[in-house]
Order: structure tokens, then C-alpha cells, then sequence
């Protein structure tokens, strides 16, 4: 198993590598740093905008690939460069990445156990209403664009403070700013701004997890060595838990690679929604602000994040299916 883990380790490196380049490529060709300097009022001489430029790495009359030459040894200093206002991309990521995680946790934690239950219950009660009810409700649910969803969550978080007449739902912020109090008044005003922003994110994986677990489920229902555990006397529930599910999780320890993906891009809109000023609202910042610099360097962090998912994907399929801890 450690060789396994190994092998793919070294593959989602390359991929990472590959990623990157390829977005600090498309950033550099793609955005126009120097539009800032050209739209002050008045205009910096050009020398001056190019010596910037130059000094910030940002210089489009520079060869690319002397430019990516620079990038890549910064960043293997540990060097993300500055951004067009000479702000250091570092500290700006140091900042902002935490807040992503921790909306991103929370949300692929909600999202891939409870859509995992809910599947494998709707599919053990296939055509029942219940096992309906729930279908119903996710392809509204997948029908929603995160947008809507957020803002329809956010509508509904209000009418509930009004109804319950208290203020515990937030949905602007991290956190209140100017808040006083000990550590429960601070813990509580941050859960209370998180519940939100992560019922956005964590809802369509529910209902995306919930589908696909389903229909894995259905298949190993009908399977010999199912009808025979039961066959021999094995409690229903027991057989459920031990053969069926086990098996039925092993192609959802793939999917969560691969849709770990459209999460980052859900996280994305939810952070503008909701004011989060993390990597995803960042991101699109930066492309507004034509800062390849910081483009780059949220490209590079959802690329590690993917590579992570990745991982743990391949870990969660070796304990599931012993055959790949002995290859």
C-alpha cells in the first residue's frame, strides 16, 4: 500500500507542476497588469510603468518564459511574488487560505458523510415515498446553480432571525467585526457565520453523493454474495453495514477526487455571497484586477487542495478494497 501511495504521490506532483505552469501561462498571456498604471489620472510615464512591472515580475514586454523562470524559482523559495500594488502575495495567502479550508472543511466533511447515508438509505428503500421524497429534492438541489442556492439560503437564514427574533444566523462575514467577549461569545458569532456560507457548499455534494451512492447501492443489492450472507442467517443490518455498503463505497472514494473540483468552484461563489474574503473570492478579484501574480498563486493552491483530495481519495479506496494494498 505505501508503494501504491507513492507512485500516485509522485503522479498528482507532476499534475500539480503541470497545472500550475499551465495557468501562470495562461494568466501571463491572458491578463494585462499594465492597464492599471495606464488608466491613472495622470499617466506614469512609460518608463516608470515598465521599471514597475519589471520590478514585480509583470512586465508583458518581458519573454514569458523569462518570466516563468522567475516564478518557478520564487515559488520553490517559497516566494509567491507581489501582486500589481506591490502587496506580498504571501501574506496575503496566509491570511485567506485558512478561511477557505475551513469553509471547504466543513462542507466536504457535511457533504460526502451525510450524502453517502442519505444514498444508501434511499437506496435500500428504493420506490418507497420516502426514497421519492429524497430524489425530488436532490434535482432541485442539483438544479440550483450555487448562486441561487446561497441566495436563497441567505434569504431563508434571515426570515428565520426575524421569526425566532435573535441574530444567530449571519450571512455576511467571517465574524463580527468588533465583537467583545470571552472565547464561547467569539466561538459562538463564528459558528453562527459559518452555518450558512457551509449549507451552500455542503448541499449539493449532499445531494450529488446522495444520487450517485444510490445507484452504486442498488448494484450490490442484487449481488450473490449479498443473498447469501442473508442466507446464512446474517442480521440484515449486518450484511448492509459489512458487505453491501463496503462494497458500494468503493467507486464513491473515486468520485470524491474528482468532484473535490466543482466544490472549489461552488466555495468560489459562496465566498462572494457571503463576504468571505478567502482564496476563491480572491481569485476572482485578481482576474478583475488583471494580477497574473495572484492568479497564479490561487491556481497553484486549488491544485494542491485537488492533489490532497486526490490522495485521500486513493487511501479511502486501498482500506476499502484490500487488492490494492497488496499490489
Amino acid at each position: 500500500m505505501v508503494k501504491f501511495l507513492a507512485r500516485r504521490l509522485l503522479n498528482y506532483l507532476v499534475l500539480v507542476f503541470l497545472a500550475a505552469s499551465l495557468a501562470y501561462g495562461l494568466a501571463a498571456t491572458a491578463l494585462h497588469p499594465r492597464a492599471n498604471y495606464e488608466e491613472r489620472n495622470p499617466r506614469p510615464p512609460v518608463a516608470a510603468i515598465d521599471a514597475t512591472l519589471s520590478a514585480l515580475n509583470l512586465n508583458d514586454k518581458e519573454p514569458l518564459l523569462q518570466r516563468y523562470g522567475v516564478w518557478v524559482a520564487g515559488v520553490l523559495r517559497g516566494d509567491f511574488g507581489r501582486t500589481w500594488e506591490g502587496d506580498s502575495i504571501n501574506e496575503q495567502m496566509g491570511r485567506r487560505m485558512w478561511v477557505s479550508v475551513r469553509l471547504l472543511f466543513f462542507g466536504v466533511v457535511l457533504g460526502s458523510v451525510a450524502g453517502v447515508l442519505v444514498g444508501a438509505y434511499s437506496g435500500l428503500r428504493q420506490y418507497k415515498p420516502d426514497d421519492r421524497a429524497i430524489t425530488v429534492v436532490s434535482f432541485v438541489v442539483l438544479a440550483m446553480p450555487t448562486f441561487v442556492l446561497g441566495t436563497a439560503l441567505a434569504i431563508g437564514a434571515t426570515w428565520l432571525n426575524r421569526t425566532l427574533g435573535v441574530s444567530f444566523l449571519s450571512i455576511t462575514g467571517e465574524s463580527t467585526p468588533g465583537l467583545e467577549g470571552g472565547f464561547l461569545v467569539t466561538l459562538a458569532d463564528r459558528v453562527g457565520h459559518l452555518v450558512v456560507p457551509t449549507l451552500t457548499v455542503a448541499l449539493g455534494q449532499i445531494a450529488a453523493y446522495s444520487r450517485y451512492q444510490r445507484s452504486m447501492m442498488l448494484d450490490v443489492l442484487g449481488q450473490d454474495y449479498v443473498r447469501t450472507a442473508l442466507a446464512k442467517g446474517l442480521r440484515r443490518r449486518t450484511a448492509m453495514l459489512k458487505h453491501a455498503l463496503r462494497t458500494a463505497l468503493i467507486p464513491v472514494a473515486t468520485f470524491f477526487a474528482y468532484s473535490f473540483g466543482l466544490l472549489l468552484v461552488g466555495s468560489t461563489f459562496t465566498e462572494k455571497i457571503f463576504g468571505w474574503h478567502g482564496m476563491g473570492a480572491w481569485f476572482v478579484d485578481s482576474v478583475t484586477r488583471q494580477d497574473t501574480n495572484a492568479v497564479a498563486a490561487v491556481s497553484l493552491f486549488s491544485a494542491v487542495l485537488v492533489l490532497l483530495a486526490g490522495l485521500l481519495s486513493d487511501v479511502m479506496y486501498a482500506a476499502l478494497d484490500p487488492r490494492v494494498r497488496v499490489s
